[in-house]
């Protein structure tokens, strides 16, 4: 699989030995790891071993450029059960760097195992770039909170999935994010103070940096409506109530649930960054909010937001 995952000018020893050697000329090293599980995070049913390294690589890669960081290089360590075709391997292989590709950066080591299921343990690592990494506790009242990215698009294709609609467009923003990575190192440089990726919901991870931050973030309703084409999934599923391969869910308004992915829908892995008053933000940023004193999320009528704000790893039942 090797031969699949190219390496970079920053990759001085890639893979074939114990372990890779890695340019930093930052001289420091953001790193992050995460988890990518069989039938949690996808179903080989619905996605194809490319769309499974597209999603994994993704994943630790954005949260690298979370911390205004480039990505560098992305180590990956996989347990398969024995009977999984070497083809659906090669393929996660080239899925994998092809994403990293995107980012700049490129497969350089990891480990093989035996399991029941497919699991990927991925750690991405970045460089700065001579930058101050860019944190959750930065924000101060003033600040103005912005979005490069598309909110409730991945929520959006995996309902679709859910209710049998595999051939939506909005299917593949689910199976393979596209997070903007540049966008953490330009972030960075216009003096970003707070710099977080949307892989839980809006709510919830603006909820991570209004606590860490010990502020409250105001967001405007009116610049969160849902795009046509989170309407248009919407009221397809709510049509679609009562399939016989599930349970018939209570039915909810499309407006609403176009809504609700916006607000609470994870994995686009979009970035969401504060900025200080009068900053002059590229086109791509979308401005939702400000920043005041206080604690939490708040949309726009002032009304504490209740029932789930995100995901959470840990809550019952999921």
């Amino acid at each position: 699989m090797s031969a699949g995952l190219p390496p970079n000018a920053k990759t001085l020893v890639g893979i074939g030995d114990d372990a890779a050697v890695l340019a930093t000329p930052d001289g420091r090293v953001v790193a992050t790891t995460d988890f990518l599980l069989e039938g949690r995070h996808f179903r080989r049913d619905w996605s194809s071993a490319a769309d499974v390294g597209h999603k994994a690589a993704a994943r630790s890669l954005a949260d690298c450029a979370a911390m205004g960081a480039e990505p560098s290089a992305l180590l990956v360590a996989l347990a398969a059960p024995p009977g999984l075709p070497v083809s659906w391997a090669r393929e996660l292989a080239g899925g994998l760097a092809a994403e990293c590709a995107r980012a700049g950066a490129s497969v350089i080591g990891g480990d093989t195992a035996r399991a029941g299921s497919v699991l990927l343990a991925v750690t991405g690592l970045g460089d700065l770039g001579g930058r101050k990494p860019v944190l959750r506790s930065g924000v101060r009242p003033g600040d103005v909170v912005a979005v490069a990215g598309p909110l409730g698009h991945a929520a959006a294709g995996l309902a679709l999935l859910m209710a049998g609609m595999n051939s939506e467009p909005l299917v593949r923003e689910h199976l393979r994010p596209a997070p903007p990575y540049d966008a953490g190192p330009e972030a960075a440089v216009l003096g970003a103070t707070a710099l977080i990726d949307v892989s839980d919901g809006l709510l919830a991870d603006l909820g991570h940096v209004a606590d860490a931050s010990g502020v409250q973030i105001r967001l405007a309703s009116d610049r969160l409506r849902p795009e046509r084409e989170l309407l248009a999934a919407a009221r397809k599923i709510s049509e679609r109530t009562g399939s016989p391969s599930r349970p018939a869910p209570t039915p909810t308004p499309a407006d609403a649930l176009a809504q609700e992915w916006v607000l609470t829908g994870g994995e686009d892995h979009s970035l969401v960054a504060t900025f200080p008053p009068g900053t002059r933000l590229p086109p791509r940023w979308r401005v939702l909010g400000e920043v005041g004193p206080g604690h939490g999320v708040l949309v726009d009528d002032g009304q504490p937001r209740t029932g789930a704000l995100g995901w959470d790893h840990f809550a019952s039942g999921r």
